[in-house]
């Protein structure tokens, strides 16, 4: 079976795509798993530069096709942020509680309802070798809007899931069943968009076998 490296140790997002993925014919990975320990700095100035820089780096370290994901919350009444910053926006090494409790702190002068939206990038490096074309690197966007409530709701999920209440469903992300989720979020959208790609690179692959 063909592996693909996942770009992150995030242990959150890597349930979601070993989900979201879990029919393509696939083995995913963590870096960790083959034992590569790499520490990409996130310097990029949008989602995808991110995600560029983790899969990059990680394919042409471990010589497999690499997944890199990087995503935030955005929040209208505040300029979009945290954004670029969600995960780091309570500090470095913050709990999840920690940074929806300073995003609920900075949202309390605002009237509800307090508009959102999750946006995930996904990269797909592709590294060098015989038959291919070096450096193929493709990136492909998802969304999901919603908005933030002060209320946190459900046990699933991870990160701000809690608090981002979908109105079509009336509930929070974390209040979702797992399938459900792994449907409609940011990052099932972005690797629905990847998916033809994913299945074209497969093929390309088991025809080298």
């Amino acid at each position: 079976m063909t592996r693909f490296i996942v770009a992150t140790n995030n242990l959150g997002k890597i349930d979601e795509l070993y989900a979201i993925f879990g029919n393509l014919r696939v083995e995913l990975l963590r870096p960790v798993d083959i034992g590569l320990n790499l520490e990409v700095q996130e310097t990029g100035q949008t989602y995808a530069d991110n995600a560029k820089l983790k899969a990059q780096a990680v394919a042409e370290a471990s010589g497999f096709i690499s997944l890199g994901d990087d995503s935030g919350l955005e929040v209208e009444a505040l300029g979009g942020a945290p954004g670029l910053y969600s995960a780091r926006y309570a500090g470095k090494g913050a709990s999840d509680a920690a940074r929806r409790a300073k995003l609920l702190e900075a949202l309390r002068p605002f009237p509800a309802p307090r508009s959102a939206r999750f946006r995930c990038a996904l990269a797909v490096a592709v590294p060098a070798a015989p038959g291919r074309q070096p450096g193929q690197l493709r990136v492909f966007e998802g969304s999901c809007e919603g908005e933030i409530i002060f209320e946190e709701r459900g046990h699933n999920g991870f990160g701000y899931d809690p608090i981002f209440y979908l109105s079509g469903y009336q509930r929070t992300m974390a209040e979702l069943p797992a399938e459900t989720k792994n449907q409609i979020s940011h990052r099932a959208h972005a690797a629905q968009a990847a998916w033809p790609y994913l299945e074209s690179l497969l093929e390309n692959e088991e025809k080298e076998i």
